[in-house]
C-alpha cells in the first residue's frame, strides 16, 4: 500500500470517527439551518434573539463542565442551585434591595446555600456511583417538592415576609415576583452595552494582540495563535466588507459585563483544570480505581466538583432571571437542568468529556432551534404549537441519545478490554 493510500485511509477513518463523535452536533446544525430557512423570520431578528439567549443561558451550561470531567455525568441537580438562587432573589425583593447591590446580595446568599446543597448532593451521588446522571435528575424532582413546601407554607407563615412577596390574603410566596420596580431588571446587562460590531472588533483585536504578544514571548505556538485569533478576524472582515452580513448584525447590542462574566467562567474552567485539584478531577473521571490507588480521596473530590457546579449554576440563574425581569417563583427552575444538559450534549460533549467550546457551540445551536421552532412549525404544519412540542421532544431526545451512545461506547470499550486481556 502506497503512502498516499495510507493517508487517504487514515483521513477516512478520522472522518468516520469525527462523525460518530459529533453526530448529534451535525444533526442539530442541519436542523438549525433548515428551520431558519423554513421559519421565514428575518436573520437580523434571529441574530438579536440568539445574542440575548446566549447572555442568559451560557453561564449555566458552563457550570456543568467540572462534574462531567470528574466522571459524574450530567449534573441535572443544578436545578437545586437554581432554587438556592431564587431563595436569594426572593429575600432581596423582600428586603427591597435595588440594582447591582441587590444582585450581589442574592449571589452572596446563593454561595453558602449552593455549597451546602452541593455537599448533600455530592455525598448522596457517592452512594450511587455509575448512576450519577439519573440520580441527579431524580434529586432535582425530589428537591422541587421540598422547594414548593418551603415557598408555599414556610415562607410567609413560619418565616415572616412583607406583603411585597407574599400571596395577598393567604400564606406563601406569590407566584410571580416583579424585579423591575427595584432596579433588578437587567442590572448586570445595563452596566455596559455596546453595538455588536464595536464589541466584535474590540474583542477580536484584543485576542489577536494578546496572542501576538504571547507568540513573541514564545509562550504560544503559531497553530494555537491562529486557532485563537483567526475566527474573530475572519468574522470581523465579513461584517466589515460584506453588506448583507453587516445588515444582519448592525441592530444588535451586546451586554458586555454579562459576557465578561461568561468569559471569566471559561477561564476559570481552564485554569482549575491545570491546578492540583483539576488534575484530581480528571484522574477521578478517567478511573476511580487508579485515582484511589494514587492516593486521591475520590469521594471528597467528587463532592467538591458538585459543590462548585451547584454554586455556579445558582449564579447563572441570577444572570438568567435579571435578564427576564420576572421571577416565576414555582416554575423558573424546573427546566434548568434539562435544557442545560441537552445544550452541552448538542455541542458534542459526552457523559465523561466536556469543554468550553462544546458548551458554547451546543448552547448556540440549541437556542437557534428554540428561537425558530415555533415559526417553522407554523409554516410547515400550520400550527405553531407543534414547534413548542418539538422543543421538548428535542431536549429529551438529545439526552436519551447521549445516554444510549454512552452505554454503547462503554460496553464496546469493556468488550475490547476483555478480549485483549
Amino acid at each position: 500500500m502506497t503512502e498516499r493510500n495510507i493517508k487517504r485511509r487514515d483521513l477516512r477513518e478520522a472522518a468516520r470517527e469525527n462523525l460518530r463523535e459529533y453526530i448529534v452536533t451535525y444533526v442539530f446544525l442541519a436542523l438549525s439551518v433548515l428551520f431558519v430557512v423554513v421559519s421565514g423570520r428575518p436573520l437580523s431578528d434571529i441574530f438579536s434573539q440568539i445574542i440575548g439567549r446566549l447572555s442568559r443561558n451560557l453561564f449555566i451550561v458552563l457550570a456543568l463542565i467540572i462534574p462531567i470531567i470528574a466522571g459524574m455525568g450530567i449534573n441535572f441537580a443544578i436545578t437545586i442551585g437554581a432554587m438556592a438562587a431564587q431563595v436569594g432573589l426572593m429575600l432581596v425583593i423582600n428586603w427591597e434591595l435595588e440594582g447591582i447591590v441587590g444582585l450581589l446580595v442574592a449571589a452572596g446568599i446563593t454561595l453558602p446555600l449552593g455549597a451546602f446543597f452541593g455537599f448533600l448532593i455530592g455525598s448522596l451521588l457517592n452512594k450511587m456511583k455509575g448512576q450519577e446522571t439519573i440520580g441527579s435528575l431524580i434529586l432535582g424532582y425530589f428537591a422541587n417538592g421540598a422547594y414548593q413546601l418551603l415557598f408555599l407554607f414556610i415562607f410567609g407563615n413560619i418565616i415572616p415576609l412583607s406583603d411585597k412577596v407574599t400571596i395577598i390574603g393567604a400564606s406563601g410566596v406569590a407566584n410571580t415576583l416583579n424585579m423591575m420596580g427595584g432596579g433588578l431588571y437587567m442590572a448586570i446587562d445595563k452596566i455596559w452595552s455596546l453595538p455588536f460590531t464595536t464589541a466584535l472588533y474590540g474583542v477580536s483585536g484584543l485576542i489577536a494582540l494578546v496572542g501576538l504578544v504571547l507568540f513573541a514571548l514564545k509562550k504560544l505556538s503559531l497553530k494555537r495563535l491562529l486557532t485563537l485569533a483567526l475566527p474573530g478576524v475572519i468574522l470581523s472582515l465579513m461584517v466589515l466588507l460584506v453588506p448583507a452580513v453587516h445588515q444582519v448584525v448592525k441592530g444588535t447590542t451586546v451586554p458586555m459585563v454579562t459576557f465578561l462574566l461568561v468569559g471569566v467562567l471559561c477561564v476559570f474552567n481552564i485554569i482549575i483544570m491545570r491546578t492540583r485539584l483539576g488534575q484530581k478531577f480528571r484522574a477521578v473521571g478517567q478511573s476511580r480505581t487508579v485515582a484511589n490507588a494514587a492516593g486521591i480521596n475520590v469521594n471528597r473530590t467528587r463532592v467538591i466538583a458538585i459543590m462548585i457546579s451547584t454554586v455556579l449554576a445558582g449564579w447563572g440563574q441570577i444572570i438568567f432571571i435579571q435578564n427576564l425581569g420576572t421571577l416565576q417563583t414555582y416554575a423558573a427552575h424546573e427546566m434548568v437542568g434539562l435544557y442545560a444538559g441537552a445544550a452541552i450534549l448538542v455541542g458534542g460533549a459526552s457523559l465523561n468529556r466536556a469543554t468550553n467550546t462544546q458548551a458554547v457551540v451546543g448552547t448556540l445551536l440549541f437556542h437557534i432551534l428554540f428561537t425558530v421552532s415555533q415559526d417553522a412549525g407554523k409554516n410547515l404544519f400550520g400550527n405553531a404549537n407543534i414547534g413548542e412540542f418539538f422543543r421538548v421532544f428535542i431536549a429529551y431526545g438529545v439526552i436519551a441519545v447521549a445516554l444510549v451512545m454512552h452505554t454503547w461506547r462503554s460496553n464496546a470499550i469493556r468488550k475490547k478490554n476483555s478480549l485483549q486481556a
